[in-house]
């Protein structure tokens, strides 16, 4: 523990101020967060090296794109990261937080495209851009290990751990029903597709297509994904269950349903065998084989696949579109009946998912039920409530829990597990079934057409055969300086790029033009952070700041970006480059920040400039804002108002401070032991006010605590802005003529406001540390602790009513005895003048709460 004899610089104020250029008692944001920062980098206060004796924490925010300036969103995230890293540091945790770009991605290509200028430099100068506001709000980032993902010394690591995916078979190429975008001509994710069908950025309507598109196997991954959910203590259940959803994993049965004719049986899944007697139709995706080869003889049906192509293959554009269907010229026989059944060619069945083709039960089904009553189709009632009956006139009955089987002949009677594993037996042994574990998730697509992005390091021979890049041939560097002729990639028609050898040859081959998708890059960045400078993808100081132990972003990264993440985590443990098995341990995901009750946007013109406000109020006044205006977790509401107020607030604290600076540094430089969190001297206090303030303030420090641990960072500001009135009106009666007050209780006070503050409004409460004399970097000092002595009251204040009506208030032990306190309460002038010449019926005392006499 610091002594502070030997920290306290012993200089007046003035002498202190004419130091550091601060002549001024007035409180100048702008001078003092330039002098603070300037002290940080001199300093490089934050670069941060391995430490196996300490205890390490990394905090890492989603870094940001660099689209040209930050928005409100940004300082939210960035500013609750940086609260959260310098409380852990003041715990005495060796504490990482990195900074970087992600570069790479369709807005700088469409942005250069607009400009006439190559999207590296539109690139390269918004990062320099947004580096400087994000080191003007203060963030304690290491900028050593700064990172920008366009840059080949990073993506070369990507490029040499795909040819490895490939050499393991977990990244592979193949033909593929893709949405298109024909705007912005490349592929989408389906969950970049809209419930209408459009593109998240262009708002085209997306288009089915069947391209080559390379895939990482994330399906062979798929259990361990669901699984590792449970062992995430520290994630939003939200956040877990979305992922759940997203990998799908069901239970059921796969079976054929013969077809007349030589064709071969549709294949289908289904987890819901119980209704198997309900079947009145089949339906297969416009992609179908059975499909493709009738359209090659009917005109209708070919038109009808023809039109089917403009649909989304994202499935909340297909639950929310109108479900269509042409019925084919062959039929097919129920597995259990031999009944005949229609086959219909449907634009709601994916090719992707399942088997490309379904088993329709409409009665228990919504979405056969709704295509059924459209084509006139027979609907089936074989599962109903246990104690009762349903009508499947208003839509399908699709319980399980407490229902009975009906109409299904040998299989009536039975509750949904015994009729579930009656009906799968029978498929089994009767239809070339077998029991199964079927996911919603799908592989990855990783790659897109468009220029602005990683190549894919692949080279093609003359027959087409595919050859990854050898290593010391990386990186596969993506031209800069380039010239757009519209939308298309200028990298597929240059020959410089295109033309190689094929990898160990002096054959001619080709390059692939295809790029990565972004979130490829995004999925491992915390890691390289780790390993600044490293000959490898990562190296052993990997080991030592993985997992993050705390992720901050926003909920819309949920499903994709987070999913991402751990895959690629589980896939780098298990080529042996690093040791954990999940990236990210803790999980924040902040809420939006909104002006006039919606998203802050250009075209609402509802945005509020980070930059103006900080020119207006300063970096302080807005991080205050923006950690006190809203729980980290909930929807933020901008008000300029508030903002206002929280910079009046910080000209109390400097009040506060600067009226006390002179005793604080005199204080300590009297004192040759003493240290910041040394209680000996309260133990002889006998001061009341002093005692009632140190009560307050230490309270008031147990709340701060709590809400730091639970990054709720709202409720300790306001306990903060308490102790700032404690501590001002203590201060407003403290005179030096006086022996009864305590100077020790208002320098403890004030000592742990300004720490408490310190990880919210860095800058202001640098320097004040320093204006009371205090040498050594704030950044490095304990956090404050807790004296749980003074937390023990000896009195206690309770209101005093006569008849319901507060007349006053006293001061007891906590001790007191029944009669001692009745005895004080009827003594207090301003109860008397109530109770005098009445009779006194009882004394109502509530311990430790209040006491109401009744005359």
């Amino acid at each position: 523990m610091t002594r502070c004899k030997k920290n306290i610089c012993t200089k007046s104020a003035a002498e202190f101020s004419k130091i550091y250029g601060l002549m001024s008692k007035e409180y100048n944001p702008a001078n003092v967060e330039s002098a603070a920062q300037k002290f940080w980098d001199e300093k490089q206060s934050f670069q941060v090296i391995e430490d196996p004796e300490r205890e390490k924490f990394y905090c890492l925010s989603m870094f940001p794109y660099p689209s040209g300036a930050l928005h409100m969103g940004h300082v939210r995230n960035y500013s609750i990261g940086d609260a959260m890293s310098r409380y852990q540091r003041m715990l005495g945790k060796n504490v990482l937080q990195p900074m970087g770009w992600d570069a790479f991605g369709l807005p700088a290509e469409n942005a250069a495209i607009a400009k006439g200028v190559p999207a590296a430099n539109w690139t390269y100068e918004n990062i320099e851009y947004m580096k400087r506001q994000l080191k003007r709000l203060g963030f304690g980032y290491d900028w050593s290990r700064e990172l920008a993902t366009c840059r080949p010394e990073y993506y070369r690591w990507e490029q040499w751990f795909f040819t490895r995916l490939i050499e393991k078979d977990l990244a592979y190429r193949k033909m593929a029903v893709v949405n298109w975008d024909p705007v912005e001509q490349t592929v989408l994710a389906n969950e970049q597709v809209d419930s209408s069908g459009r593109g998240w950025r262009s708002g085209a309507l997306v288009e089915k297509r069947e391209i080559p598109q390379w895939f990482i196997r994330i399906t062979a991954y798929a259990d361990e994904l669901l699984e590792e959910l449970d062992n995430l203590p520290g994630w939003p259940e939200s956040v877990k269950t979305m992922q759940r959803n997203w990998i799908g994993r069901s239970e059921g049965v796969e079976f054929d349903i013969p077809v007349e004719g030589d064709h071969p049986p549709l294949r289908v899944f289904t987890t819901r065998p119980d209704t198997l007697m309900g079947i009145t139709y089949a339906a297969v995706a416009p992609e179908y084989p059975l499909a493709r080869q009738i359209a090659k003889s009917d005109p209708e049906i070919a038109e009808f696949i023809e039109t089917c192509k403009l649909n989304s293959t994202s499935e909340a554009a297909i639950e929310s579109m109108e479900k269509k269907g042409l019925q084919l010229p062959v039929s097919a026989r129920h597995p259990v009946s031999g009944e005949r059944l229609p086959i219909f060619v449907a634009n709601f069945v994916l090719i992707t998912y399942g088997t490309g083709a379904i088993m329709a039960v409409p009665g228990h089904d919504q979405r056969d039920w709704e295509f059924a009553r459209k084509y006139g189709i027979d609907i089936r009632k074989v599962v109903r409530p246990a104690d009762g009956d349903v009508d499947l006139d208003k839509g399908a009955y699709v319980d399980k829990a407490d229902t009975v089987s009906c109409n299904s002949g040998e299989f009536d009677g039975l509750d949904f597990a015994g009729c579930f594993d009656a009906t799968a037996d029978y498929l089994v042994a009767h239809a070339n079934g077998k029991r199964t574990i079927n996911y919603r998730l799908r592989d990855w697509g990783v790659s897109r057409q468009r220029y602005w992005g990683c190549p894919v390091p692949v080279v093609y021979d003359s027959d087409n055969g595919l050859h990854p890049v050898p290593d010391d041939q990386l990186p596969v560097v993506l031209p800069e300086d380039v010239e757009f002729q519209g939308v298309r990639s200028p990298i597929r028609d240059d020959p410089a790029f295109v033309e190689t050898t094929v990898p160990g040859t002096d054959a001619p081959g080709r390059r692939e033009t295809d790029t990565f998708d972004t979130f490829v890059e995004s999925s491992w960045y915390f890691a390289r952070f780790c390993c600044p400078g490293a000959a490898a993808k990562v190296d052993e100081r990997a080991n030592y700041w993985l997992p993050v132990d705390h992720y901050i972003g926003g909920i819309e990264h949920a499903v994709l970006h987070l999913l991402y993440a751990r895959l690629y985590h589980k896939l780098m443990r298990d080529t042996g480059l690093i040791n954990s098995d999940e990236p990210f341990t803790n999980l924040l995901t902040q809420g939006m920040v909104l002006k006039d009750g919606s998203k802050m946007s250009k075209s609402v013109g509802n945005v509020v400039d980070p930059q103006e406000m900080i020119d207006q109020y300063g970096a302080d006044s807005v991080r205050l804002f923006i950690l006190f205006a809203s729980p980290p977790r909930q929807t933020l509401e901008w008000n300029d108002e508030a903002l206002a107020g929280a910079h009046r607030f910080l000209n109390r604290i400097w009040n506060l401070v600067t009226r006390f600076e002179d005793d604080v540094r005199d204080y300590f430089a009297a004192r040759e032991n003493v240290t910041f969190d040394d209680f000996s001297w309260a133990a002889s206090l006998s001061d009341q006010p002093a005692k009632d303030l140190r009560l307050q303030t230490h309270t008031l420090l147990k709340r701060i605590c709590q809400d730091f641990e639970r990054h709720q960072y709202n409720t300790a500001i306001a306990a903060c802005m308490e102790l700032c009135n404690a501590a001002t009106t203590y201060g407003s009666k403290f005179s030096k003529a006086d022996p009864a007050a305590r100077l020790d209780a208002l320098v403890e006070a004030i000592l742990v406001l300004v720490r408490a503050l310190a990880p919210i409004v860095p800058h202001i409460c640098h320097e004040l540390w320093l204006r009371m004399g205090f040498q050594s970097s704030l950044l490095d000092a304990a956090w404050p602790k807790i004296d749980e002595t003074a937390l023990v009251q000896d009195t206690i204040t309770l209101p005093v009513q006569v008849n319901g009506k507060l007349r006053g208030q006293i001061q007891v032990g906590v001790t007191a005895s029944r009669d001692e306190i009745s005895e004080t309460a009827l003594n207090l002038p301003g109860v008397q003048r109530f109770v005098y010449g009445n009779e006194v019926r009882k004394i109502i005392i509530v311990p430790a709460k209040m006491v109401n006499i009744v005359v």
